[in-house]
């Protein structure tokens, strides 16, 4: 994906849902929820346990998140082959974007967001790129 793309991806996406999160603060999705929300982000924390994370509500899947809520991108911090059924929710929920974190690769996930209308990004990692690109 062009940075243009990435540009207006952080330009125009201002809700992520964190597929993954961790409670605790030392570990990277948790950094880099934190790390966007205090760029102005909102932050939905998803994972099968918890109340509150970064004082936003826990919810344990995206269909879970009341449906007033109008989820942007969707970041996935999970194992590659762990990936298909959460582009499947997201899709189902009409997110904008699947961005999968460094280090998660689903092809064929991929391809179908893609052709349900969704932007995808793979391999890369969201506060880097919003680092690079926007923070400068």
């Amino acid at each position: 994906m062009k940075d243009e793309e990435l540009q207006e991806i952080f330009k125009n996406c201002k809700t992520v849902a964190v597929v993954g999160i961790s409670p605790k603060e030392d570990r990277p999705s948790y950094i880099v929820a934190a790390y966007l929300q205090s760029k102005g982000y909102r932050i939905i924390p998803v994972r099968p346990d918890g109340d509150t994370i970064l004082d936003e509500n826990v919810y344990p899947n995206l269909m879970e998140i009341p449906e007033g809520i109008e989820i942007d991108v969707v970041d996935i911090f999970r194992k590659s082959e762990e990936v298909a059924p959460i582009v499947e929710e997201a899709i189902r929920r009409g997110a904008r974007v699947v961005w999968m974190q460094e280090g998660v690769i689903h092809q064929k996930a991929g391809e179908e967001a893609e052709k349900s209308g969704l932007k995808v990004v793979m391999n890369r990692c969201m506060k880097k790129e919003h680092q690079r690109l926007i923070n400068q």
